[in-house]
């Protein structure tokens, strides 16, 4: 009978050993929150901010067959009404005309201005990776500090009008990557913003996007 209960006893700790494992496997899944920023139907979770504000902003930025379409005029962004900190952001874009120019702010800080301050993560057609640093931002790579815009550094590896590009960027602590359809294009360290809003811009013609969220990293 004591061997028989040993067995047994021995058995049920290592199943709670098992759960316990499971458990904390969990816990780890549940640090690597995912937010989707566009749920595809709508954009009641975004602000929205234009250089000429008599026109009505929802004339610009719309949804249609279940992607964010942006006219690109007047200049202006929609933004995350909530700010964040230390994720990767993914998102997917395209041209549906012409590839011409628009851009992705990470860390952007209120108040709403044309434009707030942050760093652009630049989608200009053959320049998609270079960073900007807006209205006061920096980082370490700007060696040139009467410029604002820090090189990529690799060759453009963006697809032409029409197709679909993947952008992701991961922000940790005061330092950005950006890598642009799994090219690392560029890498900024010592940033002066370290979180923000998140905005997709407006500037010239039609861009769209789609699958944008982010993955937290703590």
């Amino acid at each position: 009978m004591f061997i028989v209960l040993t067995v047994i006893a021995g058995s049920a700790c290592k199943q709670s050993g098992k759960n316990k494992g499971s458990d904390q496997n969990s816990l780890l899944s549940a640090e690597k929150e995912t937010i989707r920023l566009f749920n595809g139907e709508d954009l009641d979770n975004w602000a929205f901010r234009l250089r000429d504000e008599t026109v009505d902003p929802s004339t610009v930025f719309t949804v249609q067959n279940g992607v964010i379409h942006i006219s690109g005029n007047p200049f202006g962004y929609m933004r995350t009404k909530d700010s964040f900190s230390d994720y990767t952001l993914h998102l997917e874009w395209r041209w549906p005309v012409e590839a011409t120019n628009s851009g992705v702010f990470v860390h952007a800080q209120l108040p709403d201005t044309i434009w707030l301050k942050c760093v652009e993560c630049q989608l200009q057609n053959g320049n998609a990776g270079d960073f900007v640093c807006m209205n006061g931002a920096d980082m370490n790579e700007r060696a040139d500090k009467s410029a604002r815009v820090v090189r990529k550094m690799a060759a453009s590896s963006e697809k032409p009008a029409g197709e679909w590009n993947t952008m992701e960027v991961v922000c940790k602590g005061n330092t950005i990557e950006v890598t642009v359809n799994s090219v690392l294009q560029n890498k900024g360290t010592g940033v002066s913003v370290t979180e923000g809003h998140i905005c997709l811009q407006s500037e010239g013609k039609e861009i769209e996007f789609r699958n944008v969220l982010i993955t937290k990293l703590n």
